[in-house]
């Protein structure tokens, strides 16, 4: 695991990175000089989470622990919101408001991320997109944050997308990265492109969000506190 880590700019603050998953944004936060602890209820993530992993309810633990961190982040599940939701009719958590109110308790400064259909349960969210950091896909991912967050410019959407479970081509260069039965090299050219080389399932990469994205958030709200990634 070590291999694919890159190297730690400490800059003595902690992230509790909360629904981590396989450490994603743990990543990204890890690059701008954090330690980590991730939360997540499926144990299985432990096997590929690259930080320190908590298996336990995010909620219970951050009430219990989260005024050990600097920042808090939330990435709650996102399927309540997701447009496939209408059809599969499952019921899915509503975890964004709960997940707030509990960040507020605690009052460390947080991040609260979740999908684009989720707009109407955050608080004056960001969006995020792969091309504002040169990655060859779109992603959008909208940020709530309790300190000012801004986001680079977004390049318009003109490069053609391969279709889902399809490797990129010279005509369609970037990758559609959501759920399905994929191939094993499909699998790894989406890790490549998200920037998550340790995921090795397909469900994990399809539920990732690329580092360089909490990379930005961890770099402006270390800007923000005046400090800067030794």
């Amino acid at each position: 695991m070590s291999a694919v880590l890159p190297l730690s700019r400490r800059n003595g603050l902690r992230v509790l990175d909360l629904y981590c998953h396989r450490g994603g944004m743990a990543m990204g936060y890890h690059q701008a000089g954090f330690e980590v602890t991730g939360v997540d209820l499926d144990a299985a993530c432990a096997a590929e989470y690259p930080f320190t992993f908590v298996h336990g309810d995010a909620i219970e633990y951050l009430l219990a622990h989260g005024h050990e961190c600097d920042i808090v982040h939330g990435s709650p599940p996102c399927q309540l919101y997701t447009p496939l939701n209408a059809y599969n009719h499952k019921v899915y958590p509503d975890l964004i408001g709960p997940t707030r109110e509990a960040m507020l308790t605690v009052g460390r400064p947080y991040v609260l991320e979740n999908v684009e259909a989720a707009r109407p349960e955050m608080v004056d969210p960001v969006l995020l997109c792969g091309p504002m950091f040169g990655l060859r896909m779109y992603r959008h991912r909208l940020l709530e944050t309790s300190f000012p967050l801004a986001a680079p410019e977004h390049p318009k959407h003109t490069a053609l997308c391969a279709r889902n479970g399809y490797l990129p081509t010279a005509e369609r260069p970037f990758m559609t990265i959501t759920g399905g039965r994929h191939s094993r090299a499909w699998q790894r050219a989406a890790a490549e492109a998200m920037g998550t080389p340790w995921i090795t399932t397909i469900r994990g990469v399809c539920e990732a969000i690329p580092p360089a994205y909490a990379r930005w958030i961890g770099e402006q709200f270390l800007a923000l506190e005046g400090r800067a990634a030794a």
